[in-house]
C-alpha cells in the first residue's frame, strides 16, 4: 500500500498526542542544528513545527514569538522553551529551552580549549571563512520567510510594510536602539487596533496557509491546556523557585571564592547583562565587551572577536559567546588554580550559562499562562504583530550587516572587497532559495569551500 501524501497524512495524525520522549528527541535534534542566528533558529522551527510535524499552528506559533520577541534574552530559545511549555507543562518547558542550549555550551567549551591551549589553526580559519557567507545568506532567507509570511496579506500591506521599512532605517542608518525601536512598533500597533484593526489582525492570510498543511495539535481555537491557566499562586510559586535558583548557586560561589572573585563577579555581571538583551546577543554585545574586555579584562578585544566568530558558527543562540568569554576568562584568571585550567574555564562557562539564561526559563514559565490568555484579543496582539513587522526590519538590517562585513574584510581577486566571500554568500543563497538545501548541507559545503580557498591561497 503506497504511503499518504504527506499533508493527508499528517491531518490525520494531527490530533494524536505528541509523547514527551518524542519531543525529547525533537528538542535534542534542534540543539544540534540550530545555526543561523535567531532568524535561522526560527526559520527551523517554523519549518519544524508548523509546516511539518503540524504541531502547532502558524498563529499560536507567532503570537508566541511575538512575546519572546519584547523579552530580554536569546527569543529563539525562549520561543522553544515557550512551545515546550505549552506541550508539556513546566518539565517540557525546561527540557526543550535546555537542550536548546546545552549542544551549544559542550561544543563551545571544546572549542574555546582548543583556542587557547593551541592557538590559531590555518585549516580552522579557512572555515570560519567559508561559514560567514553562509551565516549571511541563512539571515537574508530567514528576512524572505518571516517577512512573506507577516507582511504578504493584501490588506496588511501598507502600515505592517511602513513599520518594517522604518525600522530597517531606524536601526541600520540611524543607530537608534532596539527597545526604543520595539517600544514605537508597540505604540503603532496599539494606535491601529483602534483606527486600522483589519491590518493588524492575526487572521486572513495565516490561517489559509494552515489549512493547506493541515490541521495542528494546537491549532488556532485549540483551548488553552489547564496548566497553562494564568493562577496566582503559579506566578508566585514561579517567582520564588526563580529566586532560591539564583540565590544558591551566587551563594555557594561568594561563600567558597568570595564576593569579587572571577567566578561571583561572572554570575553578577552576565545576571545583568541577561536583563539587557532586548534585541538579541547584538543588542547587549557593546555591554558584554565593555565589561568583560575593558572593565574586568577577562579576555582582550582580539579574542573577544575570535569568540564571536565561534559563537556565530555552532548551533544556539549567538549570545553563546558568553560561554567563550567565560572560559577564557576562567582559564585567564585560573579559577581552580594552575593544575586545572581546562576545568576552571569550564566552569566559568557554566557559571556564565547559568546566570545568563535562568531569566529566559523564568520569563517564560511565568508570564506563558497571561501570554495564552490573549491569543485572541486584537488589543494584544496588534502590538506584537506590529513588533513581528518591526523584527522583520531589524532582521534584515543584520542581513545587511554580515554582508558588509564579509565583503569589507580584505580585498581578492584584485578588487576592494572580498569578492570570494560574496561569491560564497551567493552560491549559498541560491542553495537556500533556488534548490532549497537545508541549513546544514550549506554550512558544511561553505566551510569546505573556505578552508580549501584559504589553504590555496585564494582567500
Amino acid at each position: 500500500m503506497s504511503a499518504l501524501p504527506v499533508p493527508q497524512q499528517v491531518a490525520n495524525e494531527a490530533h494524536v498526542p505528541v509523547s514527551f520522549g518524542e519531543a525529547l528527541k525533537f528538542w535534542l535534534k534542534l540543539g544540534f542544528i540550530s545555526f543561523g542566528g535567531p532568524a535561522g533558529q526560527i526559520a527551523i522551527m517554523h519549518r519544524e513545527l508548523v509546516e511539518q510535524k503540524r504541531w502547532i499552528s502558524e498563529r499560536r506559533f507567532l503570537h508566541a514569538l511575538n512575546y519572546c520577541m519584547v523579552l530580554p534574552g536569546p527569543e529563539a530559545q525562549q520561543l522553544a522553551t515557550y512551545i515546550g511549555w505549552l506541550m508539556h507543562r513546566t518539565w517540557g518547558g525546561i527540557v526543550a529551552g535546555g537542550l536548546f542550549v546545552l549542544p551549544s555550551l559542550l561544543i563551545l567549551v571544546a572549542l574555546s580549549w582548543v583556542y587557547v591551549a593551541f592557538g590559531n589553526v590555518g585549516w580552522v580559519a579557512g572555515m570560519f571563512y567559508g561559514i560567514k557567507p553562509a551565516v549571511a545568506a541563512i539571515v537574508l532567507q530567514a528576512v524572505w520567510r518571516i517577512g512573506s509570511r507577516t507582511l504578504s496579506h493584501p490588506r496588511k500591506v501598507p502600515l505592517l510594510w511602513a513599520i518594517a521599512v522604518a525600522s530597517f532605517v531606524a536601526i541600520a542608518i540611524l543607530k537608534i536602539p532596539f527597545p526604543l525601536v520595539v517600544g514605537v512598533a508597540a505604540l503603532a500597533g496599539i494606535a491601529g487596533s483602534r483606527f486600522a484593526p483589519a491590518q493588524f489582525s492575526t487572521g486572513g492570510a495565516h490561517g489559509a496557509t494552515d489549512k493547506s498543511w493541515g490541521p495542528a495539535l494546537i491549532d488556532d481555537h485549540t483551548p488553552t491546556p489547564p496548566h497553562a491557566l494564568f493562577r496566582k499562586s503559579r506566578l508566585a510559586a514561579v517567582a520564588g523557585i526563580g529566586a532560591l535558583l539564583w540565590l544558591a548557586p551566587m551563594g555557594v560561589l561568594v561563600a567558597v571564592h568570595g564576593w569579587d572573585s572571577t567566578l561571583a563577579q561572572m554570575g553578577w555581571f552576565f545576571t545583568k547583562a541577561a536583563l539587557l538583551t532586548f534585541g538579541g546577543a547584538y543588542a547587549v554585545l557593546p555591554y558584554v565587551y565593555q565589561g568583560a574586555v575593558e572593565h574586568y579584562q577577562w579576555l582582550t578585544g582580539p579574542q573577544m572577536i575570535d569568540g564571536l566568530a565561534l559563537g556565530e558558527t555552532t548551533p544556539g543562540p549567538l549570545i553563546m559567546v558568553v560561554a567563550f568569554v567565560g572560559f577564557v576568562g576562567g582559564w585567564a584568571r585560573q579559577v581552580l588554580g594552575p593544575d586545572a585550567l581546562f576545568l576552571g574555564g569550564a566552569l566559568a562557562a557554566t557559571v556564565v550559562t547559568w546566570f545568563t539564561f535562568l531569566p529566559s526559563f523564568l520569563f517564560i514559565l511565568a508570564g506563558g499562562p497571561l501570554v495564552e490568555s490573549t491569543h485572541g484579543n486584537l488589543r494584544f496582539t496588534a502590538p506584537l504583530t506590529a513588533i513581528t513587522a518591526a523584527v522583520v526590519g531589524v532582521i534584515a538590517s543584520l542581513a545587511l550587516f554580515f554582508l558588509a562585513h564579509i565583503a569589507g574584510a580584505r580585498g581578492t581577486l584584485g578588487m576592494p572587497f572580498d569578492a570570494v566571500a560574496l561569491l560564497i554568500a551567493t552560491a549559498a543563497a541560491v542553495a537556500l532559495f533556488r534548490y532549497k538545501l537545508g541549513v546544514i548541507p550549506v554550512i558544511a559545503a561553505c566551510a569546505l569551500a573556505g578552508m580549501l580557498l584559504r589553504l590555496a591561497g585564494v582567500a
